[in-house]
């Protein structure tokens, strides 16, 4: 793994790490509310909290396995957990905002492409 793939990769993981955290931990923050375009009330409501928590374990799987791949230099664990997030990406653009195809797939799409190249 080059040290460019490297870096791409750690920086995926903590997008995830950190989405993990807004959508799990710190629900009715601000910060969660303007990320996702959320109302406090929107936040508030048990259903949302309870999707979001769900929701962000996922995130957090996702940015862990990223940082086993690399420390364990197990480069199809990575680009497997990087194509995912593309997949999610792609999804998410799709079905919610475009943005996030560049927000939350860019950068796992430079690391695959450094993976690749």
């Amino acid at each position: 793994m080059s040290f460019l793939s490297i870096i791409l990769t750690i920086i995926v993981a903590l997008e995830h790490v950190y989405i993990m955290y807004l959508e799990t931990f710190a629900t009715q923050s601000e910060t969660t509310g303007r990320v996702f375009k959320m109302s406090a009330e929107e936040r508030s409501r048990k259903s949302v909290t309870t999707l979001f928590q769900n929701q962000g374990i996922y995130n957090g799987i996702i940015g862990l396995f990223l940082l086993i791949g690399l420390v364990l230099g197990l480069k199809s664990v990575v680009l497997f957990y990087l194509v995912n997030v593309v997949l999610a990406a792609a999804y998410g653009a799709l079905t919610s905002d475009k943005a996030i195809l560049f927000k939350q797939g860019g950068p796992a799409i430079l690391a695959l492409l450094s993976f690749l190249l």
